[in-house]
């Protein structure tokens, strides 16, 4: 009998050793499969998440790849620009390559393209001119699109005169100073007097003024206002 009592007494502890084996068994096999399908979700959303992202950007690139249309100087709709002889003028016709090229205007103040032929340049703003061209180019084209840009001025010049290596007539560009056209023509002569040069600007009443520039002065770093940017028709004057 005590050996009987004995088997079932163990035969109990072996039953609860093993429930609760299976229990935790259980238990871990669960939190793996919670852990599974926490992963899975994760992965699923970022790739969810993907394609609209990537669609968004499909669809905002057509509106950055369209072209920034060129300015050159501000010159391009500037009504207060007149053209004159010499300047580089881009002139382009949307979707016309054939057309579209970088002309300078003649002596005469006129300029050729194709379907335009001769056209009048000279005297008009850049504004005027798209408009003369895009008028010309109806007979052949629907609704042109005309674009003209000023690349180079030299129409507008200023004169150097007196004790400097080169006097001349140069082109307005870059805004120049003073110091810039000295330089242009070539820097001084021996016996300048560098510190009495002078501007002469034409004023609006008809009159001139006159801009004086102590060389000595303004590269010391001395009444640096004296070294003003030239204007069309300005003269540098050293004596």
């Amino acid at each position: 009998m005590r050996l009987a009592a004995a088997f079932v007494t163990d035969m109990k502890l072996t039953m609860r050793m093993m429930s609760k084996a299976w229990h935790q068994q259980l238990s871990f096999s669960l939190i793996c499969l919670a852990l599974s399908a926490c992963l899975w979700a994760q992965g699923s959303g970022s790739n969810s998440t993907a394609p609209s992202a990537q669609g968004d950007t499909t669809k905002t690139s057509p509106a950055s790849s369209q072209p920034t249309p060129a300015t050159a100087d501000g010159k391009a709709h500037d009504d207060s620009f007149i053209i004159g002889a010499d300047d580089v003028l881009a002139v382009n016709v949307w979707k016309e390559t054939e057309i579209s090229r970088s002309v300078p205007v003649r002596s005469d103040g006129k300029i050729s393209l194709p379907l335009v032929g001769e056209v009048q340049a000279s005297g008009h703003t850049p504004r005027q001119l798209e408009q003369e061209i895009a008028k010309r180019l109806q007979s052949y084209i629907s609704e042109p699109e005309v674009t003209v840009i000023v690349q180079q001025i030299n129409s507008q010049k200023f004169n150097v005169l007196g004790q400097v290596a080169k006097p001349g007539l140069y082109p307005l560009t870059n805004s120049p100073t003073v110091l810039d056209a000295i330089a242009l023509a070539g820097g001084f002569r021996d016996f300048a007097k560098q510190k009495s040069i002078y501007v002469l600007r034409k004023n609006s009443d008809g009159g001139q003024s006159r801009l004086p520039f102590n060389y000595k002065d303004v590269v010391k770093g001395k009444n640096v206002e004296q070294n003003v940017k030239l204007q069309p028709g300005d003269t540098v004057v050293v004596p």
